[in-house]
This record gives structure tokens, sequence and C-alpha cells, in this order.
């Protein structure tokens, strides 16, 4: 089950991402807006499987608050994401719920996601190994998780962006890749429509 949120959970990395040399740098590139909202397009190669997955939908990150994760195409699913828990919704209904003393990985994976928000070097540091360079406007970063549980959730991440992050490809430890790219990105208080808004209330 924690495969499936792999790319989920990190896909909206229109936060803060950092290399070992030039994190200052990228983190002074990077726009910290405290809502951003776009459209994402995900395609997910599994490991015996020729033809990937393709997905897409829109995305909301709300500093403090947590993370809107809708998938439009090929079917209507939600992720919202707070600091304790994980939330999967179809419709108005909720299909799924995990928590962070059913499952301790889902507070390091929340932890992981709100220290980007926040541009909390220190934490990032500390669970993952990172590699990076920055070329002109852009740069590029790999995270490999320290930490066994994170590794085995997210696997390998790497990134590159601008002002804010343009791809995401996770490798998992099972061989099974996802690319995620982002685009259409809106920020500030009209970036988000009020039913968002309230899911993440």
């Amino acid at each position: 089950m924690k495969r499936l949120f792999a790319a989920s959970l990190f896909a909206f990395f229109s936060l803060s991402s950092q290399a070992a040399a030039p994190v200052e740098k990228i983190q002074a590139m990077l726009a910290k807006p405290p809502v951003l909202c776009g459209r994402f397009d995900q395609s997910k190669q599994l490991v015996g499987i020729k033809k990937p997955l393709q997905s897409n939908g829109r995305f909301c990150v709300v500093k403090g608050k947590g993370v809107l994760w809708s998938t439009l195409q090929p079917f209507p699913n939600t992720l919202r994401l707070k600091r304790d828990e994980i939330v999967q919704m179809q419709g108005d209904k909720v299909a799924m719920r995990m928590d962070s003393k059913q499952e301790p990985v889902v507070r390091m994976i929340n932890s992981v996601l709100f220290s980007l928000l926040a541009g909390d070097l220190s934490q990032l540091q500390t669970l993952f190994e990172l590699d990076g360079s920055v070329q002109g406007n852009s740069w590029k970063v790999a995270l490999t998780a320290r930490e066994p549980a994170l590794a085995k959730a997210i696997g390998t991440l790497a990134l590159t962006g601008g002002a804010y992050v343009k791809s995401v490809t996770i490798s998992e430890a099972s061989g099974d890749k996802t690319e995620i790219s982002f685009s259409a990105l809106q920020s500030g208080a009209g970036a988000m429509s009020a039913e968002e808004g309230a899911l993440l209330e």
C-alpha cells in the first residue's frame, strides 16, 4: 500500500530541495509561496510491464496545513496529507486513512514533506544524502534516504527545477520508476478553490 503513495507523497516538491555544496544557492533560487497549485503529469513504469501507467491531475500545497493530490485521469482520486495522517478520498467518501500511530513511516514521510515546505535543511540533511548542482537559473539534486524505512517507502529521488521544481523522478527499490512533471503553476490566495481549501481545514 505504501508503494502506491510513494509518487504522490513527493510530487509536490514545489517546495525546497537542496544539494550538499550549493544548498544556500538552490534555496535562494526557490520561491516559497504560502499556497501553490498546478497540474501534474505522471508516468509510472512497473517492472515486467512494457507500457507505463499514465495519470494526470492537480495538486495544491498549503504551507502549515497540508497537501492535496487530486488525480483526474484515468479515474478521480484524491490524497490529502496532513502532518499526522494520509487520507485517500473517492468523491466525498474516505476510502482509506493512515495515521502515524498505525504507520510510523507516515510521520517520517510527512515530516520530510513539511520540512521541504519550510525549507528546513537540517531535517532533510538528517534523513537524506544530498548531491546536486546549479547551472544558470536551473538546478538538479538527488536525494538518497538514510533511514531504511524511508528508503523502502520512497526509494531515491531526482529533482530538477528553477524557481519551482519542474520534475521529480522516483526510483524504487523494486525497480519501479515514476516520473512526474509540473506545469501551469499558480501561487497566492486565488490559486486554490474554495472546495480545495475546505478539504485542508
